[in-house]
């Protein structure tokens, strides 16, 4: 894809264009090597996913949950089984402690029991009678096919186990027989309650026990204990935290995908940026590349990327603007001052064959005259050069503009009438608070005020006045000297124009106007200078003087 930018356009072999080509390429679409961002935004995506999945884990309840579920359904359980022998004993009648031993083994032998559970019956004095296990495939089908399966959660078990074992030696746990744990539990039933207990499995894992007395005429015959199956609690667990780490997969390789969508949107459109700077500044070489930096046009994105672009663009707009105004200034300088240099040349070469005094005086005038020249137009081109980064580097304040205007007004209408300049003043009472550089702005009525003194001769009249608009405020500088010629009125404001009586060329630099827009333009505002005509139906008529706006913003 060729880069071209709005209005400057490369052409697609550019050295510039090319390498920049090149550089997508390589790059791709999703680059982590070369994307620091890229990797950031994964990374913080992943962290955040991983301490949510964490804290579930950890606070997840349904291990002590499922326990007192299974406790309490393993309590109803052995109170069915009890009050079954109650009734198959207490139907048959019998008395005799042997009888009652083969009831309790022929009924525990019909008995259906589910899910691997071990049922212990005990005699009233702690003797065991008879026991029984449930089926396994009971416990399987209750727990499903798929919930036996806990890959993940086997698979982190091992990798904590040998990681572990170095820093933890196992102890040996002598366990003993289940039916031994069960003796403390039956003599509490005894008593006549229903007693809930934990216990340990041969393997060391953790099951629950439930003891309750089997009562015929009121009296005790015998204790049932149930213990529930072998790892039933700790397969439940298991596939709880199956399922979590499941859909933390899952949510790990969405949020990895559109983590780098999201990247993709964003750091390659900075790293097309960043690229177009630092193709466009260096070549290959280290040498400063021909080809201007050509910024890619992202301003039609809606987000902060597309109002960068359109940032950059200005900016580097601003900054060719810039340099291509300093070369023009350059140029136009450089032809200002050779003018003066010529004459001095000119000047000095005729003076050394000059034999008269009056000659020799007149030829000094005239060297004195065009040095005087030149050092006003090196001190305006210097003052010219210096105002952009002067303007930046001051800082703004607010200050009464008229009484600004009013105080120069004070002092240079005491020089327009020592000229027989009559100096009329018209400004508002009351006074009008701006913005801006108060040295700056004074400096634009400066030249304004002296450039009209300057055209006018004994007998005119100079008139400055004021008006508040809504969300401006306008000063006018008029004068009833002989005017603007028509050709000039599009060339004033531009640097070492000038347009002067005969008598007084080479006292100006032509930069004064040129500063005063500049300075009014740094400030929102706008200058512009017209004619004064007696009708302005009229435009052929002969002017009555000249007319300098200014309008600044509130």
């Amino acid at each position: 894809m060729d880069v071209v930018l709005g209005d400057d356009w490369v052409a697609p072999d550019s050295t510039v264009e090319k390498e920049v080509r090149d550089r997508r390429e390589r790059r791709g679409l999703f680059s982590l090597k070369q994307s620091p961002l890229t990797r950031k935004i994964i990374t913080f995506n992943l962290i955040a996913l991983n301490v949510l999945v964490a804290g579930i884990l950890y606070l997840n309840s349904s291990r002590d949950s499922l326990a007192s579920q299974r406790a309490a359904s393993l309590v109803g359980e052995v109170e069915l089984i009890a009050d079954v022998f109650e009734a198959q004993i207490g139907a048959g009648g019998a008395t005799v402690l042997s009888t009652i031993d083969q009831e309790i083994e022929a009924t525990l032998a019909e008995l259906d029991l589910r899910n691997a559970v071990q049922v212990f019956v005990f005699g009233p004095q702690g003797g065991l009678i008879s026991n029984a296990v449930g089926s396994a495939t009971n416990l399987n089908a209750e727990l499903g096919e798929t919930e036996n399966k806990t890959i993940i959660v086997d698979a982190l078990s091992k990798f904590w186990t040998v990681t572990t074992s170095p820093f933890f030696k196992p102890q040996d746990t002598v366990i003993p027989p289940l039916q031994e744990q069960l003796r403390e539990l039956v003599t509490k039933s005894s008593a006549g309650e229903t007693v809930v207990g934990k216990g340990l499995n041969a393997d060391g894992g953790a099951i629950f026990t439930v003891t309750t007395p089997i009562v015929v005429a009121g009296q005790s015959v015998g204790v049932v204990a149930l213990a529930s199956a072998s790892g039933e609690i700790n397969q439940l667990v298991k596939s709880e935290r199956e399922r979590v780490l499941q859909m933390f997969l899952i949510a790990t390789l969405v949020s990895i995908g559109l983590s780098l969508v999201l990247a993709s949107t964003i750091s390659n459109p900075l790293a097309d940026l960043a690229m177009a700077a630092e193709v466009g500044r260096r070549s290959d070489r280290g040498k400063v590349s021909p080809a201007r930096i050509r910024i890619p046009d992202l301003t039609a994105r809606p987000d902060e990327i597309g109002r960068l672009s359109g940032a950059l663009r200005g900016m580097v707009a601003a900054l060719y603007d810039r340099i291509d105004s300093n070369e023009q200034f350059a140029a136009d300088v450089a032809h200002e001052i050779k003018n003066p240099l010529a004459s001095l040349r000119s000047a000095v070469g005729t003076m050394r064959v000059a034999k008269r005094d009056d000659q020799r005086e007149k030829l000094l005038q005239v060297i004195e005259h065009d040095v005087r020249r030149l050092d006003r137009l090196v001190s305006d081109i210097s003052n010219a050069s210096r105002l952009d980064s002067e303007l930046v580097k001051e800082e703004e304040e607010t200050f009464d503009l008229l009484h600004m205007v009013g105080n120069l007004t004070e002092y240079l209408g005491q020089q327009a009438s020592e000229q027989g300049i009559e100096f009329i003043s018209d400004l508002p009472s009351e006074p009008i608070m701006v913005s801006g550089l108060e040295g700056r702005l004074a400096q634009v009525f400066v030249n304004l005020i002296t450039n009209a003194i300057s055209f006018c001769e004994d007998g005119d009249a100079i008139r400055v006045w004021a008006r508040q608009r809504e969300n401006r405020v306008l000063i006018v500088v008029e004068d009833t000297g002989p005017g603007i010629p028509e050709q000039a009125l599009g060339k004033v404001f531009k640097r070492f124009y000038s347009e002067r009586p005969e008598g007084q060329f080479g006292n100006n630099s032509g930069l004064g106007l040129s500063i005063s827009k500049q300075i009014v333009e740094a400030h929102g505002g706008v200058i512009w200078a017209e004619n004064i005509r007696p009708t302005e139906a009229d435009v052929t008529s002969e002017p009555l003087g000249a007319r300098f706006v200014v309008g600044l913003p509130l």
